[in-house]
């Protein structure tokens, strides 16, 4: 997730051997450190726009690469994080490529997730983890555990019909709240959470209550991790079930 640190030596080395490379990084430091390694470096982040759909741009960026695929190039895609988490352009382009007899691969790195377990020190399996899509919490009805964590990645677009890049309003918030409020009391504590990207930055990490997310500072990758509001149920029917089974041998 940080620049120059946190990048594998195979992925080094795809990038290195390519033919080309295309970058989606979240600064423009990023792309010259690539460049670095490998000079035949194209930017995909000038496919976003203001009150463009993400929809088109991420089709715009799967054409572009796998038209480069098809003329024979060995092609490098270098996105920040890990380039299977929350992120659909990579699968696309995977999943299409192999669809065309091309031989295609997904090298693991470090994402937003690693980096706030590490920044906030937080075990997922000490209480359990729910994770999602903010837009997609909103818009799809789920079942909420308040006794484990729950990490809501892109906060800052709470709510977002247009699929748009730009940050939605107190509104929207309100209508994420609502939500919340029935499952957690609108005292609890929660935070709000940016990994580093660059070693000259320091991580985001501020806690708020959650009453107070209406009028809070958000990036739209910024994101809300909400601590368990209420202990673990210990299920002890089940353990005697497991208890009063023989063993056998």
């Amino acid at each position: 997730m940080t620049l120059g640190a946190h990048i594998t030596p195979v992925a080094r080395d795809h990038i290195a051997s390519s033919d080309i490379i295309f970058v989606a990084a979240s600064d423009a430091l990023v792309e010259l450190w690539i460049h670095e390694m490998n000079p035949n470096v194209h930017s995909l982040q000038i496919y976003y726009a203001q009150g463009k759909s993400r929809k088109q741009t991420y089709r715009e960026m799967v054409d572009v690469v796998i038209s480069e695929v098809r003329k024979g190039q060995k092609v490098c895609c270098a996105f920040y994080g890990h380039p299977g988490v929350f992120a659909c352009v990579p699968h696309r382009l995977i999943k299409k490529a192999r669809a065309e007899g091309f031989k295609a691969i997904m090298e693991p790195g470090i994402s937003a997730e690693d980096s706030l377990i590490a920044d906030l020190g937080i075990d997922p399996g000490q209480y359990g983890c729910q994770q999602y899509e903010t837009s997609q919490f909103m818009f799809y009805k789920r079942i909420i555990d308040p006794s484990a964590y729950l990490i809501l990645w892109q906060i800052g677009v709470a709510g977002d019909l247009t699929h748009g890049i730009s940050v939605t309003g107190s509104q929207h918030r309100a209508v994420l709240l609502s939500l919340l409020y029935q499952n957690y009391p609108e005292d609890h504590p929660v935070i709000m959470y940016e990994a580093a990207t660059l070693v000259i930055k320091q991580a985001r990490s501020e806690e708020i209550l959650l009453r107070d997310l209406i009028n809070a500072e958000l990036k739209d990758y910024t994101t809300l991790v909400i601590p368990p509001a209420c202990s673990l149920t210990r299920n002890n029917e089940l353990i005697k079930r497991i208890k009063d089974i023989k063993l056998v041998g």
